[in-house]
C-alpha cells in the first residue's frame, strides 16, 4: 500500500461518524439532518440566508447600521433571483450569492445539486471562492480553462498549485442530481464529490489577498453565475477541536514524546511535569527542555493548550544551552496573545511568529483552554509554521536584517541543532508531539 493511500485512509478512519460516501436523501427526508448535522436549508424558505456577491471585507468593515442598509439592498435582489420549489433552493442564474447568517471555521459540509448546461457555479467557503461547480462537457465552452476536468476543484487557486483541478472527472449528467461532500480544516479543503475524492487536503488560497490565509471564519455562499442551480440537503457540521487536529494529522512522524515520561528529554527537566498524557511546565518554572537527538531540517508536529496569559515557545535547533531565541536558529511563540497584558506586544512576539525575526499572521488561535494544533517546517534558513492548519509564517531568517529592539540573533545560522520547549513559568501543555527529518 502507498504512502499517500495510507494517508487518505488515515484522515477517513478519524472521521468516523462521515467516513461512508454519502449518499443522496429521499425527498421524505430532505431536510432532515443525518446525526450530528444542522440543515443550513430548511426546505420551505429562505430563513438563515441573505444575498451578498463582494469582498467580505467591505461588510465586515461597516457599523451597524451600514450593514443594515447594505443587506436591505441585496436582500431586494436576493428574493427577485432566488426561490424555493419542492423543498429545493432554486437560483435562476443571476443576482447575489446566497448567504449564510452565520460565520463558520472547521466545517463538514454536505449538499447536493443539480444544474443546467452551461452554467457556472461554487461553493465558498469562509466568504472565499471556492469550490467549483460547471459544465464539464466541450459544449459548455470552458475546456480551456479547466472544466475538462470536472467540477470540485478549488479553481480561484493560483495555476498548479495543488487542488485547483481535481483529482478526477466525477460529475453526472445534466438533469441528475450531484452530492458534495466538503472538509475544511483551517485552510485545509478535502472535496468528494459523488462518493469520490476529487480534492485531497489542499490549501485553499485567499482569493481576495494572496499574501494572507484564508480568513479564520466566514459564512457558506452558493453562488450564482450564467445557469439555473438547484441545491437541496444542505447540512452542515462544525468541527470540534479534538477532531480538526486529527484531521490536519498524517502518518509518517516519529513520536518523540510517549505521554508518559520524560525519557528521551534532556535540560532542566524537573521543572516539568507530565500530566493526563502532556508535558507541562511547572508553574513559576521554565528553563529550555529538549528532545535528545540533534537534527538538521524537520518537520515538527503537535498540539498545545495556553491557560490565560499562557506563554512558552518551540526551541528551534537549540544548542543545548542559553536562550534558544537568540543562542538557537530561533523560538516560535506559543502565547495567549488574546490576553490584554499582550495587546501591545511587538508583531515579532505574538503566537507563532519566529520570536524578534519574523511577525506572525492573527486570528487563528483558538479559545483559551482548547488543544491548538502546530506544525512547523524548518529547511535550510526557512521557516514556515501552521496554526490550526493555516499558514501564518513562512519565511527565511537568513534574509531578515532588523530584528526586535534592534537585538542581534547569532544563533539564527545554526545549521542544527535540538528540538524542544522554551518554558515561561506559565502551565502551558504540549501532547502528541511528532517529528519527521527531511
Amino acid at each position: 500500500m502507498n504512502m499517500r493511500l495510507q494517508q487518505i485512509i488515515h484522515r477517513s478512519a478519524v472521521l468516523s461518524l462521515a467516513a461512508a460516501a454519502w449518499l443522496p436523501l429521499t425527498t421524505q427526508a430532505e431536510v432532515t439532518p443525518p446525526p450530528g448535522f444542522t440543515a443550513l436549508f430548511n426546505g420551505k424558505d429562505l430563513s438563515g440566508w441573505y444575498g451578498f456577491n463582494d469582498d467580505p471585507r467591505k461588510i465586515w468593515a461597516m457599523d451597524a447600521e451600514a450593514k443594515a442598509k447594505r443587506r436591505a439592498a441585496d436582500l431586494v435582489e436576493f428574493q427577485k433571483h432566488w426561490r424555493v420549489e419542492n423543498e429545493e433552493l432554486v437560483n435562476d442564474g443571476e443576482g447575489p450569492y446566497a448567504t449564510t447568517d452565520k460565520a463558520y471555521s472547521d466545517i463538514e459540509l454536505r449538499l447536493e445539486y443539480k444544474t443546467v448546461a452551461q452554467a457556472d457555479s461554487g461553493i465558498y467557503l469562509r466568504a472565499t471562492p471556492q469550490v467549483q461547480i460547471w459544465d464539464y462537457t466541450k459544449e459548455g465552452g470552458k475546456w480551456n480553462i479547466g472544466a475538462d476536468k470536472g467540477s470540485g476543484g478549488l479553481w480561484n487557486n493560483s495555476p498548479g498549485a495543488a487542488g485547483k483541478d481535481p483529482l478526477v472527472l466525477a460529475d453526472k449528467p445534466f438533469g441528475q442530481w450531484n452530492a458534495l461532500r466538503i472538509l475544511q480544516t483551517g485552510d485545509k479543503t478535502t472535496v468528494y464529490l459523488n462518493g469520490k475524492l476529487v480534492v485531497d487536503h489542499a490549501t485553499m488560497e485567499n482569493y481576495w489577498d494572496r499574501s494572507l490565509p484564508l480568513f479564520p471564519k466566514g459564512p457558506v455562499q452558493l453562488q450564482t453565475h450564467g445557469g439555473e442551480i438547484r441545491w437541496r440537503n444542505v447540512f452542515i457540521r462544525e468541527l470540534p477541536a479534538t477532531e480538526a487536529n486529527a484531521i490536519l494529522s498524517e502518518p509518517g512522524f516519529i513520536p518523540i514524546f510517549n505521554g508518559k515520561d520524560l525519557t528521551g528529554w534532556a535540560g532542566p527537566v524537573g521543572e516539568y511535569e507530565v500530566k493526563d498524557g502532556a508535558i507541562m511546565c511547572k508553574p513559576g518554572k521554565g528553563g529550555t527542555i529538549y528532545y535528545n537527538e540533534e537534527y538538521t531540517d524537520f518537520i515538527v508536529r503537535l498540539e498545545f493548550k495556553l491557560p490565560p496569559g499562557g506563554n512558552n515557545g518551540l526551541a528551534i535547533r537549540y544548542p543545548g544551552q542559553g536562550d534558544t531565541a537568540y543562542g538557537g536558529m530561533c523560538e516560535i511563540q506559543v502565547l495567549d496573545d488574546t490576553a490584554d497584558m499582550y495587546k501591545d506586544l511587538d508583531p515579532r512576539q505574538f503566537c507563532g511568529s519566529v520570536y524578534g525575526i519574523i511577525p506572525t499572521k492573527r486570528g487563528y488561535l483558538r479559545p483559551v483552554g482548547e488543544w491548538n494544533n502546530y506544525q512547523v517546517t524548518v529547511k535550510g534558513s526557512t521557516i514556515k509554521v501552521e496554526l490550526n492548519g493555516v499558514t501564518i509564517v513562512d519565511g527565511d531568517v537568513s534574509k531578515v536584517k532588523e530584528f526586535k529592539d534592534n537585538s542581534a540573533h547569532p544563533g539564527k545560522d545554526r545549521k542544527s541543532g535540538f528540538f524542544g520547549f522554551a518554558g515561561h513559568n506559565d502551565p502551558v501543555q504540549f501532547r502528541n508531539v511528532r517529528l519527521k527529518p527531511l
